[in-house]
């Protein structure tokens, strides 16, 4: 299989995928474009204001108290009005889960760091720390450091 972007300013954006034959990859990668509107902000709340965020400004997207959160690269946490479910789906491939509760941004991760207790715990570049569950570990170093 190749794959290939041609990046050209000048011309309309078109996808065009040449394969044998459908399959369900395929169909997602059509769904994936077609559902693709050029948003990558999300609506967040703080006690006053309604912002728009950049995905690209969160560090990790986690639940406390049936709330969802946003934790932003400064340590600010914004209120998000949708489920953890929902974010991970509309969210780049670059947000990992970490635990039940959290997803997280994989290119702001500092560094993982193991606990007394013999957890793992991730650490992100703004200083705020999660843990890491032993499952959600697991399919980190598999998919990511083992490379």
């Amino acid at each position: 299989m190749k794959f290939s972007i041609i990046v050209d300013k000048e011309k309309e954006e078109q996808i065009v995928a040449t394969v044998k034959e459908e399959s369900l990859l395929t169909q997602k990668i059509e769904a994936l474009v077609l559902e693709y509107n050029g948003e990558n902000k999300i609506l967040a709340y703080t006690e006053d204001d309604t912002v728009f965020l950049e995905f690209g400004e969160i560090e990790c997207i986690t639940v406390c108290d049936s709330k969802t959160y946003a934790v932003t690269c400064n340590g600010e946490r914004l209120r998000l009005k949708k489920r953890l479910y929902e974010l991970e789906d509309i969210a780049p491939s670059s947000f990992i889960r970490i635990n039940k509760s959290t997803i997280a941004n994989r290119s702001h991760i500092k560094k993982f760091t193991t606990t007394f207790s013999g957890g793992v715990d991730a650490i992100f570049k703004s200083g705020y720390k999660d843990y890491v569950s032993r499952r959600c570990f697991a399919e980190i170093k598999r998919r990511f450091i083992s490379k």
